[in-house]
């Protein structure tokens, strides 16, 4: 988790991902930097995100992503 915090934290060092749950539908999060933390997690996570786990409720918290991460290393 911390890793992934780390990656977050480079896009937007103002915002608390450790409590922000709504990310992609406060806007925080664009298109940008989905597209930029989808490439990082592949990179530092070996991990590839399919299309279709690209919605926001996949990307509104950290938590909820590094769900997804998981859930993924274990397929």
């Amino acid at each position: 988790m911390k890793e992934l915090l780390n990656i977050l934290l480079e896009l937007h060092p103002d915002v608390d991902f450790e409590s922000c749950d709504t990310l992609v539908d406060d806007k925080i999060l664009d298109s940008f930097d989905i597209i930029t933390i989808i490439s990082e997690i592949n990179d530092r996570f070996d991990v590839v995100i399919p299309a279709e786990e690209i919605v926001p409720k996949n990307f509104n918290s950290a938590e909820a992503l590094f769900s997804l991460i998981e859930r993924l290393e274990n397929e």
